[in-house]
This record gives structure tokens, sequence and C-alpha cells, in this order.
């Protein structure tokens, strides 16, 4: 994997935490800030910035508005993906509407994943 801080993106990260999505901001505020296990958010790993990223779980969450369904935008995901999966990471990809219609089935999701991954590691 390319750095994993490429100093190039982080003024781009930091622009993203400001001007985070309103679906972001709900997960981050009233689920992964407090979380447990630690979680960053708009977090430089290699050439991407991916919206959640648990290094203990070696975990990424992905939210992905409409935009990421347009045929262009899903295979540049699927590519960003495999280069994250790549370097041994487990990306999940949750579309915004879960966030808004079923906030607490996406945090039991995330729950389970990060519970999933750290059984894994041990």
């Amino acid at each position: 994997m390319q750095p994993k801080h490429n100093k190039q993106l982080v003024p781009f990260a930091k622009q993203l935490r400001k001007e985070m999505t309103k679906e972001e901001r709900r997960l981050w505020y009233d689920f992964l800030r407090s979380y447990p296990v630690r979680f960053s958010r708009q977090k430089v790993l290699g050439k991407y910035i991916v919206d959640f990223y648990n290094a203990k779980a070696k975990l990424v969450i992905e939210l992905d508005g409409s935009q990421h369904y347009e045929s262009r935008n899903v295979k540049t995901d699927a590519e960003r993906t495999a280069f994250l999966e790549g370097d041994g990471l487990r990306v999940i990809r949750i579309p915004n509407s879960e966030v808004g219609r079923n906030f607490r089935g996406v945090c039991e999701y995330i729950d389970a994943a990060v519970k999933q991954s750290l059984s894994q590691l041990r």
C-alpha cells in the first residue's frame, strides 16, 4: 500500500471533516464518536480518504449517497475497495438512506462488523 499518510490529501480530508454530510454527522455524533473502539473520520489511507476508519479492527466504513450508484462511480468504488482490501482492510458500504431509515440497524451492523473483525485478529 502507498504511505498511510498522503500529505497532499490532508487539507481535503480536513475540509471533508468540516463539511460532513448529514448522514456522516449523525453516524459520527450519535454513535461512532463514543464507540468503545476508536474510529477516525475522513482518514487518509494511501491515495484515498475514507469516511470512517477503525485501525484496531482494520475496518473502513463508507457511506454511499446516490452518486455512488451511477455506473462510472460503481467502477471507481470497486477499485477503491480492492485497493483497501489489498492492504488487509475490510470495507463495508452503507447507503445514506439506511442511516436515515434504519439508524439502529446500521449501528448494530457496524458493531457486529467490528466485533467480528476483532475476533478474527486474535
